[in-house]
Order: structure tokens, then sequence, then C-alpha cells
């Protein structure tokens, strides 16, 4: 069951940012089916997703949504869409719900629950 937080947060996107909600709530989807006994906590204003250790962080912002991860840097990848130089975090930045299937995020999505989780 969703939690409270989650719920809330979800309504607030939906209500003043209803073209990212569809974004919002189809990453929500792939994180939370990354693999088995991932959860879902609000933090830091979006959504942060964790297995044995958190793996990534859905956001909204006023132009798009971002989904970041929090050891970014030391994933692969193979579609050069992860943006950012700091020494840790990568994210991708989402302008439309296209952006999910031609950005692969399902990929990055799955290697950084599994980089989480060893």
């Amino acid at each position: 069951m969703m939690d409270d937080r989650i719920q809330t947060l979800l309504r607030e996107i939906e209500l003043h940012r209803g073209d990212q909600f569809v974004i919002v709530t189809r990453l929500r989807e792939i994180a939370l089916a990354s693999g088995p006994a991932v959860t879902e906590e609000v933090k830091y204003g979006g959504i942060l997703f964790s297995s044995k250790d958190s793996f990534c962080g859905v956001f909204s912002y006023a132009q798009h949504v971002t989904l970041e991860f929090s050891r970014g840097a030391a994933l692969p990848d193979p579609h050069a869409v992860l943006e950012g130089s700091g020494k840790l975090r990568r994210h991708i930045k989402l302008l439309g719900p296209a952006d999910i299937d031609e950005k692969q995020v399902a990929l990055y999505i799955k290697m950084a629950r599994e980089a989480a989780d060893r």
C-alpha cells in the first residue's frame, strides 16, 4: 500500500504539473518493478527508492523531471544520457513521456538497483 506522504506528493504533482505526473508515475512503476523488496519514501522533495541501499530518486521541477542516481558516476552510460559532473551523483533529465523509452531509463534503473544490492 502506498504511503500517505507519497500519495500527497503525487497529488501535488498531478495538480500543479499534470504533464509531469505521467512521467513521475511511470518512473515510479519502473523503479518498484526493478527487483524484489524495493521500497519508496518521500525524501528531499521527491520519491527515493531503495533495496539494500538507496538506488534512485524521482524529482519533479518546474520544467522537467529528473531521475537521480546517488552513485551514478559509477554506473556505465552506454546511451550517453547521464548528466552531472560531481564525484558521485548523476541524473537523467526527462522533458516528456517519450524520453522514458528514448533514454533507456529502465536499463539505468536496473543497473542502479543491482549496484545498490551488491
